[in-house]
This record gives structure tokens, C-alpha cells and sequence, in this order.
């Protein structure tokens, strides 16, 4: 088995050159690295990572945690995450949350004994409390979609109040006054921050919030049914409906027009997050616009310039949301 002194005397170069090439250094020209990995190559030399991570206290290896891995969400996330760690020859590991603060727990602990430098941490069920302690560990995290104000600087997170705000706000200047809410589940941050600006954007134009056109969902597919008829159950008027994550407003739709109601001839609708499919939908969803790729590709930056040393990269910890306008959402009638 080929080992580093033959990769040395094949390149003809220093052991400590064949390790900076090994780990990335800029400090080896073009021409040096490029024969160092010719050799290799020829000796069929693979480094012994564990044995490198035990030496360099440093496994170039991330942790990510997400509350879930099904739909159309967390997937370009952990792609921005994985590419530009990848891009630096770093790797990642990924454990669930499924939004429980146990499990959330127990997967930490999980990706702490696989040696992890740090961790990306999307967590929704444990508390600021939790976090703080862990962020005053050896290991440093990072999260994504929450703000904690004592760790705002590990904080890579939306304004989702504003973005609550300017969902509901683009329905108010469409005339629409009797407006129902299908919220996300109210243990979640992000779901209860977008409530929020719902309740502001109303009080701005003078209305009320009616809790009665309020119903909790679970931001799917089948909450978003479940919401719509639940809120058609009140017998309560309403002419538009803001819905606090896209997923949600295609169920809610699917039973509008099931009713033979027309959208948004009948029924206006506002979503949250632009997930794909909301401008390959009819009508094509108006909805504010939640840069989660980017979120998660700022959480890895992060980690490359304070653990990793990057210099390069520039990090944006706060993003600011858009409202998309589409199709879904029209003016009041009459």
C-alpha cells in the first residue's frame, strides 16, 4: 500500500508539500500540486482521513440538521449547503429533527459524536436557552430560519414578520377587507413571526383581526384542505385568503374548486415561501418570496470564514423578503 513518503519521492518534493496539497493550502504552486496529484493518482494513494482528523483535531466535515427531508423546502437548502462546502472539500452529515425537541437533542448529540467541526442547525422544538448553551460549545453552530438575539451574529434568518406584513398588505390594497388566515403550526418560530405581520398589515388599514378567520395548519398539502374547510365551516364572509406557506394555499385551492369556486374570480389567494410550482400553477401564485437556498448556502459561508479560515467568502446573516406578484390575488369585486 502506497503511503505519503512514496507520493514524496515519486513527485520529488517534501512530505509537508504532499500534506498542504492534501489539505487545500494555496501556499504550493500550480505546477508542484499538479505533480503531487499525478503521483498520487499513479500510486493509487488515498489519505487516511481519520487518522488526518485525529492529527488536525479538524474532520472537514459539517453536521446539518433539518426538521424534515420530504418536500420542495429543505431540498434546494441542504443542496446550496452540501455545493459550497463541497467546493471547499468539505462534507457534510445530515440527522432529522422531525420538530420535536427530543429527537432535535438526540440528533445534535448524533452529529457531536460523528466528530463534526460545527453544525447547521434549521431546529424549531428546542429552546433559545438550549441553543445559547450549545452555541458557548467547542463546537460552533450555526442556525438557519431563527433569530436568537443573544447569538444574532450565528443567525441566518428572513424577516418573516415582514413578509406576513406584505402578504396580507397586497391583499388590502386589492380592496379586500374580509380576509381568512391559514396559519403554519403556532409551536414553530417562523409560523407564529409570519402571524404577526398578518395582524400589523390589518391594524395599518384599520380592520380587526377576527380569530374566527384564523385556523391553524401544518404547512402541507392536506392542512391546507383541512384549513379551507374549516374556514368555509364558519359561514363567515371572506373574499381572499393569505395562506402562510404555498403548500398549504394548492390544498386550500384544490377545495375551491372542487366548489366550483373560480381563483381568484371568487376567492383571492396569497401564499409564502415561491416554491417552485407556484408560477407553473393556474393561476400562478402570487406569493412572498423565501430565499431558502440562500439562507442555506450563507449558513455554509459562515462556517468557511470563522472555523475554516476563508477569507474569501462575504456572509449576509439577514435576508430581506419580496412579494411575487402572480395571478392568484385580484381586486375586489364591486
Amino acid at each position: 500500500m502506497a503511503t505519503i513518503y512514496d507520493v514524496s519521492l515519486m513527485a520529488g518534493v517534501s512530505l509537508a508539500t504532499v500534506s498542504r496539497v492534501m489539505n487545500n493550502n494555496t501556499n504550493v504552486s500550480e505546477k508542484t500540486r499538479q505533480k503531487v496529484l499525478d503521483a498520487m493518482a499513479a500510486l493509487g494513494y488515498r489519505p487516511n482521513t481519520f487518522a488526518q482528523s485525529l492529527a488536525s483535531n479538524c474532520s472537514n466535515s459539517v453536521g446539518v440538521l433539518v426538521s424534515q427531508l420530504d418536500g420542495p423546502y429543505y431540498g434546494p437548502m441542504m443542496a446550496e449547503i452540501e455545493a459550497s462546502l463541497r467546493s471547499k472539500n468539505k462534507h457534510v452529515i445530515i440527522a432529522v429533527g422531525h420538530s420535536d425537541a427530543a429527537q432535535e437533542m438526540d440528533s445534535v448529540e448524533f452529529l457531536q459524536d460523528r466528530g463534526c467541526d460545527a453544525l447547521i442547525l434549521d431546529v424549531e422544538a428546542v429552546s433559545d436557552e438550549y441553543l445559547i448553551k450549545l452555541s458557548q460549545g467547542d463546537k460552533p453552530i450555526v442556525l438557519i430560519n431563527r433569530y436568537i438575539e443573544q447569538i444574532s451574529d450565528r443567525c441566518i434568518y428572513l424577516d418573516n414578520e415582514l413578509g406576513g406584513y406584505l402578504a396580507c398588505q397586497h391583499v388590502l390594497q386589492l380592496g379586500h377587507k374580509n380576509i381568512a388566515y391559514i396559519s403554519g403550526p403556532k409551536r414553530k418560530h417562523d409560523a407564529l413571526e409570519r402571524l404577526e405581520g398578518h395582524k400589523r398589515a390589518l391594524a395599518e388599514f384599520g380592520l380587526s383581526f377576527d380569530p374566527r378567520l384564523c385556523v391553524e395548519g401544518d404547512y402541507k398539502e392536506d392542512g391546507g384542505v383541512a384549513g379551507m374547510e374549516q374556514l368555509f365551516a364558519t359561514g363567515l364572509p371572506f373574499s381572499a385568503v393569505v395562506c402562510a406557506n404555498d403548500q398549504m394555499v394548492s390544498g386550500a385551492i384544490s377545495v375551491c374548486l372542487d366548489r366550483g369556486l373560480k381563483v381568484p374570480g371568487d376567492l383571492s389567494f396569497v401564499g409564502y415561501d415561491n416554491i417552485p410550482f407556484a408560477r407553473y400553477i393556474s393561476p400562478k401564485l402570487t406569493t412572498v418570496n423565501n430565499p431558502i437556498h440562500e439562507m442555506g448556502k450563507m449558513a455554509a459561508l459562515w462556517l468557511l470564514k470563522h472555523l475554516y479560515k476563508d477569507d474569501s467568502v462575504a456572509v449576509n446573516n439577514v435576508f430581506v423578503p419580496e412579494l411575487v406578484v402572480r395571478e392568484s390575488a385580484a381586486a375586489l369585486k364591486g
